[in-house]
């Protein structure tokens, strides 16, 4: 009877979703990324619990004090808390990356489908405008789309997100051919599926891995983008706490209080480390042969 039972029982599919996942979380590198970035997105939720001040608070008692169990990691030229600016400069920073990336996600995959989808004049000129955008350093171009918007976290954002755009486009346009010519897609088109049709349901779903490894990776790199911006004047604006202008301060007092650069550079480490971490890990998992 039991044999029966456990014939009747339909036979367990090891998908490669799940064998993506196991490769993952035996990459010991990828989980450390993972650990170090949930640890930022945690600290960038919590921040008014976890902050012990309030960051834009000054103090003029209390100026360019050096670490001590009352601050942790010091104090700025205006008495406030450095730990407390660092913990809700990481909202500034994540919140910079994550919709940076969305945006060049959402205006990049599409048009690089559409380009390696119909092909033709169509994927010669949106591939020409792409090489135009990418013969232009990211930074650069981010920096002057930024300094033409204005100052504000916000346009920093629009200016990270259009510049990493064309990365976007030629990844999603070569996954796109690639997938266009398996049998699955030609079975499906071969049944009568409207094109977007296969596009969306038979094409886009085996592109995600390659993109969600590249949006992972961009995310640091948008970061950095973030904090230079910042850096120059042309992101998050003070009072508010970011990495970037808080490094920008610092360095007129790199001898005085040189606490003031270290912690704001070394959580920009962090971070960044942690997403190249990650996304190194997520490649080798959904691509075995790359490593």
């Amino acid at each position: 009877m039991s044999t029966l039972a456990v014939a009747a029982q339909p036979e367990r599919i090891d998908s490669p979703t799940r064998r993506s996942l196991r490769r993952l979380m035996r990459h010991r590198t990828a989980m450390l990324g993972l650990a170090i970035v949930v640890l930022f997105v945690m600290i960038a939720v919590l921040a008014p619990l976890v902050a012990p001040y309030d960051p834009t608070r000054t103090s003029w008692t209390a100026i360019r004090r050096a670490p001590s169990a009352l601050h942790w990691f010091g104090t700025d030229e205006n008495g406030r808390d450095v730990l407390s600016r660092v913990i809700w400069g990481a909202r500034a920073s994540l919140l910079a990356g994550v919709v940076s990336v969305g945006i060049a996600m959402a205006a990049g995959v599409p048009i690089g489908m559409l380009a390696g989808f119909r092909g033709g004049w169509i994927d010669a000129l949106i591939s020409r405008f792409t090489d135009a955008m990418l013969a232009c350093p990211f930074l650069i171009l981010a920096i002057a789309l930024a300094a033409f918007l204005g100052p504000a976290l916000e346009n920093a954002m629009i200016a990270i997100g259009i510049s990493a755009t064309p990365i976007f486009i030629r990844l999603a346009r070569g996954a796109t051919m690639a997938a266009k010519v398996e049998d699955y897609v030609e079975a499906a088109r071969a049944i009568g599926n409207p094109r977007w049709r296969v596009a969306v349901r038979h094409i886009l779903p085996n592109i995600v891995p390659p993109l969600l490894v590249q949006a992972t990776l961009t995310i640091a790199t948008a970061i950095i983008a973030e904090a230079s911006l910042s850096f120059l004047g042309l992101g998050q604006q003070p009072p508010a706490p970011s990495w970037g202008s808080m490094l920008n301060t610092a360095q007129r007092f790199m001898e005085q209080a040189p606490w003031m650069a270290i912690f704001p550079g070394l959580s920009i480490v962090l971070v960044v480390l942690g997403f190249n971490l990650l996304g190194d890990g997520l490649r080798d998992a959904f691509d075995p042969r790359s490593r």
